[in-house]
């Protein structure tokens, strides 16, 4: 036991090591970013895009390999999400075992972009061109003991953006503690990779790498999980340059918080807040915070919902379905569609 913990812990500051950067801020930077989308409807309700719910859920397994098991085998889930202007995405998993070797999830994804206009520089429309981004994952999980399980994915990545296209190749790694059915703690380390084949002759950009943590925790008497999430943990400052600070009369810079109020405000982007109502075994009831997306992407005059996350889940008959939005600004917010089914019980009487 000492020894697996030694090897995710030695796992864990190597690749802080190596990965840790200094940018303001996170996105706009990474290739592949599409990697890090949310692909469900519950993980999108819970507020973030990974999950440490130990119950056998496929959907959950693309975000954390380290909850595959066999249970999930002969499983087909599917996942749709209506996006912004005409952009959509989504994921087609199916899990499966081999005695020998552990459980395997493989999912194919894609991002379309939609179609948009091709211009000249005098902004007159030429013609149209599209986008959309795919990658194959397949997913690893195996148990080390009763109480402890690995999981890793590999993803074959393709690009295409006009006339611009790459080839990329990333790992995710995860471990998971679960003392019992009610409690389960995990750690990941997601989008470890470079590009194979960059866009352009400027050179290989970086992949969207994240540290991940958290716990979900199902309470004995009540019958509601609650999950604590925690994200970029390779990177403590996760502010951004906003525009509209207040300028500081002698400088002429935006004026910094600091203190406590800058610690919690930095602390308090990490965490992500979920919980799942479940009144009977064919239902639950869901909702979720996350503080950074409140925070960047919230008009400070009129924050409503920002931040904010509902769905629901549906058992019926051997159908499992799960509705969620997602509020990311005052606009509007993405539906996610999941449904998933095991596909051996069609084949029982």
């Amino acid at each position: 036991m000492k020894n697996y913990l030694s090897q995710i812990a030695f796992t864990v500051a190597v690749v802080l090591i190596f990965n840790l950067r200094s940018y303001s801020q996170s996105g706009g930077i990474k290739a592949y970013e599409f990697l890090s989308l949310t692909n469900s409807a519950r993980t999108a309700a819970l507020g973030s895009n990974f999950l440490t719910i130990r119950d056998h859920d496929l959907s959950l397994a693309l975000a954390n390999p380290s909850l595959i098991s066999p249970q999930m085998n002969n499983t087909l889930s599917l996942n749709f999400i209506d996006n912004f202007t005409g952009a959509h995405y989504g994921y087609a998993s199916y899990g499966f075992n081999s005695a020998k070797f552990g459980s395997f999830a493989g999912t194919m994804q894609y991002s379309n972009y939609g179609k948009s206009d091709n211009t000249d520089e005098t902004g007159a429309v030429i013609g149209q061109y599209n986008a959309g981004e795919y990658a194959f994952n397949l997913g690893w999980g195996r148990m080390l003991d009763s109480v402890f399980s690995i999981g890793a994915n590999v993803k074959m990545i393709y690009s295409g953006l006009e006339t611009y296209n790459s080839i990329g190749i990333a790992t995710d790694v995860a471990a998971s503690y679960f003392p019992d059915e009610s409690f389960c703690a995990s750690i990941l380390l997601r989008n470890i990779g470079r590009q194979i084949t960059a866009y352009s002759s400027a050179g290989v950009e970086p992949l969207p790498f994240e540290i991940q943590a958290g716990i979900s925790k199902k309470l004995a008497h009540v019958p509601f999980r609650y999950s604590i999430l925690l994200q970029h943990l390779e990177k403590w400052d996760l502010g951004y340059a906003d525009p509209n600070a207040p300028v500081d009369p002698f400088t002429g810079e935006a004026a910094k918080v600091s203190g406590i109020d800058a610690f919690a405000n930095n602390a308090m982007r990490h965490i992500v807040i979920g919980g799942e109502f479940i009144p009977a075994r064919f239902l639950s009831f869901r909702l979720g915070f996350n503080y950074l997306r409140r925070q960047e992407m919230k008009v400070a005059t009129i924050p409503g919902m920002v931040g904010f996350s509902w769905g629901i889940g549906l058992k019926v008959s051997k159908f499992n379905f799960s509705y969620s939005r997602s509020a990311y600004h005052q606009v509007g917010s993405p539906n996610f569609i999941s449904i998933s089914t095991n596909l051996g019980d069609w084949n029982r009487n």
